[in-house]
């Protein structure tokens, strides 16, 4: 055996079936679309959640709620991430480029630090937002916050 003789298994390939070429095909004639009626049309396409003529999902159903373009979408920071970072990295200040090196945030996002966890060791952070309980939390072993 070589590669110049090799075969497919006998079965597992299929000649594509020719439509619309001709009574003797066994596929002429409508051409596999049926007789008459729009769906038998050239050019044909049914309209995106069209459902006969029922009035469509997407109309049934009632509209609510609106998407306010003005909000801001913070990134958020536990205390307790910041302190295993701290401790791990020995750092005494923690700012938005500190956390992309850590890989915690992308850079362009904004940060909002909250209070969930403890903090043992003075840390000056910088973020876009505090939380007041982290902000307290900060503020009582006597590190900094500041607000960019």
């Amino acid at each position: 055996m070589d590669l110049s003789n090799l075969k497919p298994a006998r079965g597992s390939v299929k000649n594509r079936t020719r439509i619309a070429r001709g009574q003797g095909s066994g596929k002429g004639g409508t051409s596999t679309r049926g007789h008459k009626g729009q769906k038998s049309r050239s050019g044909y396409s049914k309209k995106i959640g069209f459902e006969g003529g029922q009035m469509p999902l997407q109309r049934r159903i009632p509209k609510h709620g609106f998407k306010n373009i003005n909000r801001k979408e913070y990134k958020a920071i536990n205390l307790s991430t910041l302190q295993a970072l701290a401790e791990k990295r020995n750092l005494g200040k923690i700012d938005p480029e500190t956390l992309i090196k850590a890989g915690l945030i992308s850079k362009n996002a904004l940060v909002k630090i909250l209070g969930n966890g403890k903090l043992t060791k003075k840390l000056d952070v910088t973020a876009h937002a505090f939380s007041q309980a982290a902000a307290k939390a900060i503020e009582s072993v006597k590190g900094t916050v500041t607000k960019l």
